[in-house]
């Protein structure tokens, strides 16, 4: 065999599946695992597709394996081994070899590296890969940032082994620097909202009407070939319908109630709260997710206050899903406006000048939030480049004006059922503050005035002023 066109660093789920999408596409890949044993077992089954493999047992003898300029994939845990790697790898490469960081990396790690590399010769991308085991191997959502001229480097592969949507590759060069990560990271807080919304409906109709999985199951799937189409709500009618082979029952019924997570969306709950925007579906979902890990304290306190109110033990009628239907899309453009009002705020902070609806056609397909509602904001977001918000878009305006009644009478539903919403309560606290041209903000100045002589501007003339507090209660 000739050299391979590329090689890969981590033979975990994410880069055998990703090395295998490579060999696939007709490009040699030549890849290392620091286990030399798992290289060898993941060669050995690879069938086929080990023509366009080669197995290494050494950094050395990787890049001896690959053809320059040499473009590298790391696939390693985000943070320290990823450091590592890379000074591993410093003096055996070459001028205009790349190193890529594909993990889930935290984008200031990925400006650090872009700047600790310079003047090395050597060039770096931050890449962010969305779609889980299924994507790597078949397709994933891929977000370049570094270069331009790196990216166009390995366009190609990266082009061959993305996603498509409608024979459109779900790759794409977003921007210098750490775009590409940080797009990523938003991407996983969107998600940690949906998932967290849809768990809430779930529990609406679990804990609310005590409605069995398997009908819960039966509702996302009808609600998946309408305007909630999208593989979180299609994975969700799959998990709800499954059953567990040991007891018989649902094996949602048999899982812990305590939600992992590997800091993705924390990352992007505090970056929007670095730069000053408000995602608060966001933020809630990240803290519904870190109080649900809390299983013994959230029992103690069901023992000392009670349960909520019972099941009604009636099935809800016609008009209360359609209204779940209608609340939980509300609560998915909001996370969605919240998101993408981050980005914006970030590309113009790092001066990315991030292309929002390139990033809305990438998310088409290969991605976890992939869904019907993202060629829609695509074709938003083309038409009117420069909004400013994506609940300012005309479009999303009047689907708004729809749905946010259900959204109310979900929330209040729940709240008065004490069954927790908090994300679709974010959600509609959001879209209630945004739409408010006289919010109360104006007491809030007039307390720092008064408590810090912060001043506050009028509503009659320009300039800083104070107000006639007096010193009394001062303290």
């Amino acid at each position: 065999m000739s050299k391979a066109e590329i090689g890969l660093i981590g033979l975990g789920v994410m880069g055998s599946n990703l090395a295998l999408n490579i060999a696939e596409k007709g490009y040699p890949v030549a890849v290392y695992n620091r286990t030399s044993s798992r290289t060898g077992a993941f060669f050995e089954n690879a069938g086929a597709l080990r023509e366009n493999i080669v197995p290494c047992t050494s950094l050395e003898e990787l890049v001896a394996q690959i053809k320059p300029p040499r473009p590298i994939i790391l696939m390693v845990q985000a943070g320290k081994a990823v450091d590592e790697q890379i000074e591993g790898l410093r003096d055996l490469l070459a001028k205009n070899d790349i190193i890529i960081d594909a993990g889930n990396a935290n984008f200031r790690d990925t400006i650090r590296r872009f700047e600790e590399l310079e003047g090395s010769g050597l060039t770096f991308i931050g890449m962010g890969v969305s779609g889980g085991e299924e994507g790597a191997r078949h397709g994933p959502s891929i977000m370049v940032g570094g270069k331009e001229d790196a990216y166009r480097r390995v366009e190609p592969i990266l082009t061959a082994i993305a996603a498509r949507f409608e024979d459109e590759a779900c790759s794409a060069w977003l921007g210098e620097g750490g775009a590409g990560h940080f797009v990523k990271t938003i991407h996983n807080g969107i998600e940690y909202a949906d998932m967290q919304m849809i768990a809430e409906i779930y529990g609406v109709l679990r804990d609310g009407f005590g409605m069995p999985a398997a009908e819960i199951g039966k509702i996302f799937e009808g609600w998946n070939k309408g305007r909630l189409n999208s593989y979180l709500v299609e994975i969700t009618a799959a998990v709800l319908a499954a059953a567990d082979p040991k007891s018989g029952k649902p094996i949602v019924d048999m899982i812990l109630d305590r939600a992992g997570q590997k800091g993705t969306g924390r990352w992007a709950a505090i970056e929007a709260q670095m730069m000053g925007v408000p995602a608060t579906a966001i933020e809630s979902a990240v803290a519904a997710r870190s109080l649900s890990a809390e299983k013994t304290i959230r029992e103690a306190a069901a023992a000392a206050y009670g349960p909520a109110v019972a099941p009604s033990g009636k099935a809800p009628d016609a008009a209360f899903i359609d209204d779940l239907e209608l609340a939980l899309f509300a609560g998915k453009v909001a996370a969605y406006a919240q998101g993408f009002a981050v980005m914006e705020e970030a590309s113009s902070e790092f001066k990315w000048n991030l292309p929002m609806a390139t990033i809305a056609r990438i998310w088409r397909a290969g991605c976890i939030i992939r869904s019907q509602f993202l060629s829609t904001l695509a074709q938003s977001f083309e038409a009117d480049p420069d909004a400013e918000n994506l609940l300012l878009i005309d479009h999303f305006v009047g689907q708004m004006q729809e749905a946010q009644p259900s959204l109310r009478r979900i929330v209040a539903h729940a709240a008065l059922a004490g069954q927790p919403a908090p994300a679709l309560s974010a959600a509609l606290g959001y879209f209630d503050s945004f739409r408010q041209a006289r919010g109360t903000a104006n007491l809030i100045q007039a307390q720092r005035d008064f408590f810090g002589a912060h001043g506050f501007e009028r509503i009659d003339e320009d300039g800083a002023h104070h107000g006639p507090w007096g010193s009394g209660l001062a303290g």
